[in-house]
């Protein structure tokens, strides 16, 4: 009659709408960098170091910070007048070559961050909200519940019924419910006159 009553509900996961979804994001970070040529892919490690606050992101985030600001420089001191020449090739080289470390490092690593977090997510709901047993819906008074059931493992092996002599029909469901009746009567006699 007294079960375990309703499971807590899990926590609120941390609203998508706010920072948009993961995969967004990255494809939001992969294709500046790429649009650019490697000349924003600091935004993607800034982004990384970010929400990962990790010591090594924010080292490889001032890396490529560096590697930026000298391939802007070398361009900016290029003394050619329609093609680059050589400052400016080796500028466009620094900026080319870093943006493909830079946005595989990103996503593997953006990735992973979230794969943990998952987890971590999962084990913290089982740990605070465990599994109860299932529990069969008891019929109140005879009349069944509107809820599936959900058939519980017997401990024993329930004694057949008697079988019922032929042409004898089962007892009407009225029967039943005047035994209960008189059962809890015959009960309630008891308590009475032992107190």
């Amino acid at each position: 009659m007294h079960g375990h009553g309703y499971a807590p509900p899990p926590p609120p996961a941390p609203s998508a709408s706010s920072t948009g979804s993961p995969v967004t994001m990255r494809v939001l970070f992969v294709v500046l960098a790429v649009l650019t040529c490697g000349l924003l892919a600091w935004a993607a490690m800034l982004r990384l170091a970010l929400v990962t606050r990790a010591v090594r992101d924010w080292v490889f985030f001032v890396v490529v910070v560096g590697f930026d600001v000298l391939a802007v420089v070398l361009i900016g001191v290029d003394k050619g007048d329609e093609e680059f020449a050589g400052p400016g090739n080796t500028g466009m080289t620094i900026l080319v070559s870093t943006l493909v470390p830079v946005i595989a490092y990103y996503l593997t690593m953006d990735i992973r961050h979230h794969a943990r977090l998952a987890r971590a997510q999962a084990a913290y709901q089982q740990t605070q909200f465990p599994a109860y047993p299932p529990q069969q819906h008891q019929p109140s008074y005879g009349y069944p519940t509107q809820s599936t059931p959900v058939p519980a493992p017997a401990p024993h092996p329930a004694p057949a019924p008697p079988p019922n002599p032929p042409g004898r029909q089962p007892p009407a469901r009225i029967d039943q419910v005047r035994a209960e009746l008189d059962e809890l009567s015959d009960y309630l006699r008891k308590q009475e006159g032992g107190s």
